[in-house]
């Protein structure tokens, strides 16, 4: 699979139900949890004082990253992604020997 750098921005559109998003919230934990056990997403941050993610996600290709793994996000349809493809550096010291 390859690596894929991941921005998620979500904006939750105006009017809707507050129980509505409890509830995608909740949903998006545990769909995480199982994205991260199918080891399709590996590293994920959020910068200090911001409501994004940035996160390290794998994918046979990005097609499929955004269909099957970020499609499958509870909170998708909110979100704005920026996806930019990742290839091992050859300096990076977590490289196998």
């Amino acid at each position: 699979m390859k690596e894929f750098l991941v921005e998620l921005t979500t904006v939750v559109p105006e009017g809707t139900d507050p129980a509505e998003v409890d509830r995608r919230r909740a949903a998006e934990a545990v769909r995480a949890k199982e994205l991260a056990a199918q080891g399709r997403l590996f590293r994920l941050w959020r910068p200090v004082g911001e409501l994004r993610s940035i996160g390290v996600w794998l994918a046979d290709d990005e097609a499929e990253l955004r269909a099957k793994v970020l499609g499958s996000l509870p909170l998708w349809p909110w979100m704005t992604a920026v996806v930019t493809p990742l290839q091992s550096h050859p300096n990076d010291p977590g490289r196998a020997a």
